[in-house]
């Protein structure tokens, strides 16, 4: 059984939980400010983190996260305090990498990250990239490419992530599956040669927003909930890390419609990583 790292995080006696600090399996508790900082946690977040705390059988695939070889607590990174140091973006997005490679050091244990917005993706690749030596296919599950150079001004914004990963040798293929808003900016990507693994990112707006209204930037004929099942469960490569991103509890369903999907995309996820 191959190993992964992750985090399983109570928050539930957080007074503020912000957009931006993640969610219930984590690798590490990511506060960023480039997008959606402002919105809290209600109910429906604090609900969402609860249960899928909880959680610890993937339902389609029967794999059990109690597992303490499949499942691994390492704790949380500072991000937030970091930068109200003063810190700017460039070497915060340098923090958010060096901890995925500190965590990746006790090979082989592999890295699920949950936003926050999707300016997380960019260090996290990176990271993985550099520790395996080499570029990675990433399988991006998106309604928006997120490869504006800049977005207001912010090159490492959430609508600029998969641009920056293309700058580099960190991604030999990327997949995105699911775009339904992109610009002629966002048709122009250059790919890498070679590959180490396969990393998959997840923005729950993916999905269309009948299945998951809770998130910020709706566009409507999205996949379904199955659509994206399948697509993971049909992956036949070696994934080596991912990231789920994007949920936004204050626009959800009173019931938490979004905060279940979300929370069953990362149980998921989690199994297809530790397979």
């Amino acid at each position: 059984m191959k190993r992964f790292t992750a985090k399983i995080v109570d928050l539930m006696k957080q007074e503020n939980l912000y957009a931006s600090q993640g969610g219930p399996i984590i690798l590490s508790q990511i506060e960023n400010e480039y997008g959606n900082v402002d919105i809290h946690y209600g109910p429906a977040g604090k609900s969402y983190i609860n249960w899928a705390a909880s959680m610890a059988t993937s339902l389609d695939t029967g794999k059990d996260l109690k597992d303490s070889r499949v499942l691994t607590d390492v704790g949380d990174v500072p991000i937030q305090e970091i930068r109200d140091c003063g810190v700017d973006d460039k070497r915060l997005m340098s923090v958010i990498g060096e901890s995925v490679k500190l965590v990746m050091e006790e090979a082989p244990l592999r890295p699920l990250v949950l936003g926050g917005d999707h300016s997380i993706s960019f260090p996290v690749i990176r990271a993985v990239s550099e520790k395996l030596g080499g570029p990675v296919d990433v399988l991006h599950i998106d309604a928006h490419p997120d490869n504006y150079d800049a977005f207001e001004g912010n090159i490492y914004s959430h609508a600029s992530s998969f641009a920056r990963v293309m700058e580099g040798d960190y991604v030999r293929r990327l997949l995105q599956v699911g775009i339904r808003s992109i610009t002629a900016e966002g048709q122009d990507l250059k790919l890498g040669e070679g590959v180490k693994g396969v990393y998959i990112s997840i923005d729950v707006d993916c999905l269309d927003p009948a299945f998951a209204p809770g998130v910020s930037h709706i566009e409507p004929g999205g996949l379904s909930f199955r659509d994206v099942l399948n697509i993971l469960h049909n992956l036949q490569g070696d994934v080596v890390a991912g990231d789920v991103v994007e949920l936004n509890p204050q626009r959800d369903t009173v019931d938490g419609m979004t905060a279940m999907v979300a929370a069953k995309l990362v149980r998921e996820m989690a199994a297809k990583i530790a397979k």
